[in-house]
């Protein structure tokens, strides 16, 4: 079974993230996912990716307060995402979805993937990891969901 990070990623995020029962503790879950059939590797790397996530959240936010200010990329992110993903990035951020501080830790977490290019699909899914782990995104989680699983978007207000 040839599996990925991402692959453990979508398994915890299918079985655990909207659950609201108390959280196995990390040994147990590396057990599950084990007999799950994922390899040991993709396991640890899926949970520095949640670490990596977590302490994002952490850190100062000094980008909160630069809502004007144009995001430049990197060639590296150019290589990784495409003009279709980081058009949408920006459309995200037009419509209110993702502000200056979530749109960097995507792109971080997008980062942090064991892919050379990341598709749109599997952008979205980052997204909506990432918007469900943080405090006060509730409404742009929302958002994101309806846009995600039914096509359709309400304006933020």
């Amino acid at each position: 079974m040839k599996e990925s990070m991402f692959d453990v990623l979508m398994y915890l995020f299918e079985n655990y993230f909207y659950d609201d029962e108390p959280q196995p503790d990390r040994d147990s879950l590396e057990t599950e996912l084990f007999q799950a059939g994922f390899t040991r590797n993709e396991i640890h790397k899926a949970f520095d990716w949640l670490d990596g996530l977590a302490v994002y959240r952490q850190q100062d936010d000094a980008i909160a307060g630069s809502r004007r200010a144009v995001r430049v990329f990197t060639q590296e992110e150019m290589d990784r995402l495409d003009t279709d993903c980081r058009g949408f990035l920006l459309y995200l951020e037009q419509i209110g979805i993702l502000g200056p501080v979530s749109r960097e830790l995507v792109i971080d977490r997008v980062m942090a993937l064991d892919y050379e290019e990341v598709d749109l699909d599997t952008l979205k899914w980052v997204i909506l990891m990432v918007l469900l782990g943080q405090p006060g995104e509730e409404e742009a989680l929302a958002s994101m969901e309806d846009l995600l699983f039914e096509g359709s978007l309400q304006p933020l207000h």
